[in-house]
């Protein structure tokens, strides 16, 4: 006998499968063996988030109470799957060039990056969604409340509020877990797709098994069982030519407007080609999910009593025939049907109220803007965090405020009406290069409007919100402006409701979009959506302004992570033909940082952190010109003048660089020279002065003497270190230099660095470091090395001006090559400096003040060189830091 408490022993166990997939998935990715993670089946799969328990209880019920009219929602996506899969198509890459994040984000990007239509589409979404999050619940608690009668003792008279509570918490803490671990620049959520996968194949085999008992178990097998179906009033129903209409509209419509469709059919996307695979597959998966449909609801009309729910059908006949396995796999059929769509929903959600609403205000309230200090990556995280917990609760909340199962039975096509009302302003941005923000605004708020007046509100019962004069009289007793039947019209409230919010809303877009011409920034994002198979190349709307690389540094640092944007940073360096980590401030960079932060943030948010530090934005005339398409022979030719354009301008700044930098070095080398002479003749004149006084003066006393001897050995010593750095820089410039490699731990280095550098006396520096990082074994000139770490620890020692000086020594890993970082707490280096530190010639102090000749800094660099690294300065770090990096051939297994 399966108790209740032994349903919810198996309901954990289940789950714990679950997160030990998404862990399993997760880990992979990580690791990047996801091959199989980025399967077209896997992708296929993720689509079945579109049945939900409506569909795997609910379809049985709606046979049972309206014939075939269930197909409907099945015939919907398979039509968009097979008829529409060029703009399925379309829309996937439009996703993945302009790194959308969400359907609100698609929005907003398209319509000038607009914050305010992705807070209007998020508000929509999250309005939209929680009904259909209340239905989940209310599924999932009323299959619990099958078997209550099954069990004993206080399970017998459980609270299904309790248990909704419950289901909700759960489902908050597995989305938190495995939706928000990261801030992924693709948006891509490995573990989550994969148990969405797993819950696919359940509640298909679930459903199979189920149709499978029905049809040869209790029906006779499929002759006796099409007898059956003719038999039954499931047959008898009329089909209504309006309603079907309608209702295949709306679930064609939910596959490209409802938010955890667009999140799993585009954001999670990982190959394009995927698609190819869905557009049979998908329709496949659906049309096995309805096989049984009819069969288990004529079964159920005839085995189980009159006031049976015919949404249960599906757990209740084999209950009612003593199949208790077979109702507990139905059980978790339906249980993965509704938990698959509420995770991948409040993830959705979570992602477009962090984007379009939280990072907003938070933008607007610091005062510093997009270059605040701290870490936004866990802002956004504990934004979406709380966001997937308001949406769950907000979902909990309808479903108590809704009254129970009676108004919930329509409640999904409630949620598709709603969400179905951003369809006007995306089908019209990704086709209509005249959509303009106007128009989408106008179309969004009279849709929004008209469904919340005409369905939405209505659906929580009479006297709850509206009441039940106003809904059989009208407002102020205007009969026309009835909710349920505008203008006198009088049909099916669903069908009702889709009518007129979608007419107006089209109407609206259109009169707004005709009634104005697009902006600049509007004309550009249009080219690229509407001819995004055409164009690859990115329209270009920034201008530097008054931009410095370190603040863009900065910026990406604390929103894609120090390792991930100081690549991006590199890579454009290298592709400029500039070595370090700050490339030139050109508006294609710009244009290219936008996107990368457009996948953490959302592109509206995006947009505007980048224009916070560049001060402003523009469009040349060049771009407009390409926008306007007047004729291919002259984007061309502006495209050639441009590159042209460019191209002089790049070698005029490289030149202007390297003008720059040999006029410094001039003077550094002028310096230097002084410095020399002055660092060479004073030893040399204390040497002279005091062998002098001991040749000359007879009667010395013994003590004088040996001070006298003691400071001709001391100025030897440092005249002979200043003419051994001289001699060492030269023989590692002639490539003189004989390496003697060794195996050593990293550790031990650095703790002879340290010591030699006399940091561990009163005084010293601090350093901190991570000794668990540092043991590794490597292979290659220790004392070299060694030399270029005492180099880097001394001059921190010496320059950094901090109150309480601080070094940070990092090891890791970066891109196969094993990086050492100090990082002081000082002040840093100029950034008009940074070129010239590794010169032979180059001091940053007064040259004429104490301290070496400045050669220590181009030691390292030659003596990297020759070991097969390099030495870099690490820009953005707040203070100086400096990259030693060692080729992956000098590391050895301990």
């Amino acid at each position: 006998m399966i108790t209740y408490d032994l349903l919810v022993a198996i309901c954990l166990a289940y789950v714990v499968v679950l997160f030990a997939v998404a862990f399993w998935a997760e880990r992979r990715a990580a690791a990047g063996r996801d091959n199989w993670l980025r399967a077209p089946l896997v992708y296929t799969l993720s689509l079945s988030v579109y049945c939900t328990a409506w569909t795997f209880y609910g379809a049985v019920g709606y046979a049972a109470r309206s014939g075939l009219e269930f197909v409907t929602i099945y015939l919907g996506p398979t039509l968009v799957l097979i008829g529409w899969w060029w703009t399925l198509r379309k829309l996937v890459r439009i996703g993945k060039t302009q790194r959308i994040t969400s359907i609100a984000d698609l929005i907003s990007s398209r319509y000038g990056k607009s914050n305010t239509l992705g807070v209007i589409v998020t508000l929509l979404a999250v309005v939209g969604t929680t009904p259909y999050i209340a239905l989940q619940l209310q599924s999932v608690t009323l299959s619990f409340a099958v078997f209550v009668p099954q069990g004993a003792g206080r399970w017998s008279s459980i609270d299904p509020n309790a248990t909704a509570v419950a289901v909700a918490a759960g489902l908050a803490l597995f989305t938190v877990l495995f939706g928000t671990r990261n801030l992924d620049a693709n948006e891509r959520h490995h573990g989550v797709v994969m148990a969405i996968a797993v819950e696919a194949v359940v509640k298909l085999f679930a459903l199979l098994a189920v149709g499978s008992f029905v049809v040869w178990g209790l029906g006779g097998g499929p002759g006796e069982m099409m007898a059956r179906i003719n038999a039954s009033p499931v047959a008898q129903d009329q089909i209504r030519a309006g309603r079907w209409i309608g209702l295949t509209f709306l679930s064609a419509a939910a596959v490209l407007t409802l938010p955890r469709m667009f999140q799993v059919l585009v954001v999670e996307n990982a190959d394009e080609k995927h698609l190819a695979t869905a557009s049979w597959a998908f329709p496949l998966y659906l049309m096995l999910m309805s096989l049984f449909v009819v069969p288990i609801a004529v079964i159920g009309l005839e085995v189980m009593p009159p006031q049976a729910n015919p949404d249960l059908f599906v757990l209740t006949v084999p209950l009612d025939q003593g199949r208790e396995l077979l109702a507990t796999l139905a059980f978790l059929g339906g249980f993965s049907s509704a938990t698959s769509m509420v995770i991948v929903a409040a993830i959705a959600l979570s992602t477009m109220v962090s984007n379009h609403i939280v990072m907003p205000l938070f933008l607007n309230w610091k005062s510093e803007g997009a270059t605040m200090s701290g870490d936004v990556r866990k802002l956004v995280l504990r934004a979406r965090r709380f966001s997937i917990a308001g949406v769950l609760f907000l979902g909990y909340l309808y479903y108590r405020l809704s009254g129970g199962s009676e108004a919930l039975a329509a409640i999904g096509l409630i949620s598709f009406a709603g969400v179905a009302q951003v369809l006007p302003a995306l089908l019209g941005g990704i086709f209509w290069r005249g959509a303009t923000r106007r128009g989408a605004l106008a179309g969004l708020v009279t849709g929004f409007a008209l469904w919340a007046y005409t369905l939405f509100l209505p659906s929580f019962g009479e006297g709850a919100v509206m009441s039940a004069r106003l809904l059989a009289e009208g407002p102020w007793g205007i009969g026309w402006l009835r909710p349920q039947a505008l203008f006198g019209v009088q049909m099916d409230p669903v069908v009702h409701a889709v009518f007129w919010s979608l007419i107006l809303n089209v109407l609206a877009f259109f009169s707004g979009s005709l009634a104005g011409f697009p902006g600049p920034m509007e004309r550009l994002q249009g080219a690229q959506f509407v001819n995004v198979f055409e164009r690859s190349a990115e329209g270009r709307a920034w201008t530097h302004g008054q931009a410095e690389a370190e603040d863009l540094l900065l910026m990406a640092q604390r929103i894609l992570g120090p390792a991930e944007a100081q690549a991006l940073f590199h890579r454009v360096a290298a592709d400029q033909g500039k070595g370090g980590y700050l490339p030139d401030i050109t508006p294609e960079f710009l244009q290219h940082l936008e996107r990368e932060l457009a996948g953490s943030v959302g592109a509206a948010t995006a947009h505007a952190m980048v224009g916070q530090i560049v001060g402003r934005s523009s469009v040349s005339v060049g771009d407009l010109m390409a926008v306007a398409d007047e004729t291919a022979q002259m984007m061309e030719y502006s495209s050639q003048l441009e590159a042209k354009s460019e191209e002089l301008a790049r070698t005029a700044r490289q030149l202007r660089e390297a003008n720059e930098k040999l006029t410094a070095l001039s003077i550094q080398k002028d310096a230097f020279l002084s410095q020399i002479s002055h660092e060479l003749r004073t030893p040399m004149t204390s040497i002279r002065a005091f062998s002098e006084i001991l040749i000359e003066t007879k009667n010395l006393a013994p003590e004088e003497r040996t001070r006298y001897s003691r400071v001709i050995h001391e100025e030897a010593l440092r005249l002979t270190r200043l003419l051994d750095d001289l001699l060492d820089l030269s023989v590692l410039e002639n490539g003189q230099v004989t390496l003697h490699e060794q195996a050593a731990d990293l550790s031990d280095l650095l703790d002879r660095a340290a010591a030699a550098a006399g940091c561990s006396g009163p005084g010293g520096i601090r350093i901190r470091r991570d000794p668990a990082r540092e043991r590794i074994r490597i292979f290659t000139d220790t004392d070299r090395l060694t030399q270029v770490f005492i180099n880097l620890i001394a001059n921190a020692q010496k320059y950094c001006a901090a109150e309480v000086p601080e070094l940070r020594v990092e090891v890791r890993e970066a891109g196969g090559r094993l990086a050492v970082d100090f990082i002081d707490n000082g002040a840093g280096i100029p950034r008009k400096s940074q070129a010239l530190i590794f010169e032979k010639f180059s001091r940053l102090t007064d040259p004429r003040s104490a301290g070496g000749a400045g050669l220590g800094l181009a030691i390292c660099r030659e003596v990297m060189s020759k070991l097969g690294g390099s030495i870099i300065y690490l820009p953005g770090q707040r203070g100086a830091a400096f990259r030693v990096t060692l080729p992956q051939a000098c590391r050895r297994a301990a």
